[in-house]
């Protein structure tokens, strides 16, 4: 079983973007213990060294959706700032959410589009309107339909109906990614701070006796 999950520090302060790296240590550490594996697929450096303001993260193994649902929401990394020891403000918060994820890409095959010779008005004379040199053209996955009637040669019509279905689907494909990519922008500017689901502090060291 695999999940993904996306850490985001928001549009929060630099402290945000190293409590994001100390809570995804935490993740890593309590999913190795359950003998799940933690992949990290994309990232977003913060400002300074050793911290993030997003990573996206691939969970696998038994139980991994579980796991990752017991780390969605508002998590709060517990600590004094490790930038600014004037400030009083312990509590950063990091949110993590399930991310819209890319859509396969559409295969154009020639096979998949059914071809149709007709008839259509215009430029052309009466010879256009009593041979069927038009091509209606559908593209049964996606349901698209052209219709050419450009050339006097059905050839001809059939070649630039299939240019077109190919060129509308590639579009299609380029603006569900960009549809993607603002609902991962969406999980950034949609944290909210408080109410964490969980609260993580740096382990006490230990001291000799």
């Amino acid at each position: 079983m695999t999940t993904f999950l996306l850490m985001s520090a928001g549009r929060g302060p630099q402290e945000c973007a190293w409590a994001l790296n100390q809570l995804l240590h935490r993740l890593r550490g309590e999913g190795v213990r359950r003998g799940l594996t933690i992949q990290q697929v994309e990232a977003i450096p913060g400002d300074r060294t050793g911290t993030y303001r997003s990573v996206l993260i691939r969970i696998s193994g038994v139980d991994a959706e579980a796991f990752a649902a017991s780390w969605t929401g508002t998590l709060c990394w517990q600590a004094p700032s490790p930038y600014r020891s004037g400030t009083g403000r312990k509590n950063w918060y990091v949110t993590a959410q399930p991310p819209e994820r890319d859509a396969p890409p559409t295969t154009f095959r020639e096979a998949d589009v059914d071809i149709v010779a007709c008839r259509t008005g215009g430029p052309g004379g009466q010879h256009r309107n009593k041979a069927s040199t038009a091509v209606r053209a559908r593209h049964r996955p996606s349901g698209l339909v052209v219709v050419v009637d450009e050339e006097r040669q059905f050839s001809l019509n059939r070649r630039i109906a299939l240019d077109l279905l190919r060129q509308r689907i590639e579009q299609g494909d380029e603006a569900a990614r960009r549809a993607v990519t603002t609902a991962r922008w969406r999980i950034h500017d949609g944290l909210v701070r408080g109410d964490p689901v969980r609260v993580e502090r740096p382990t006490p060291r230990r001291t000799g006796g």
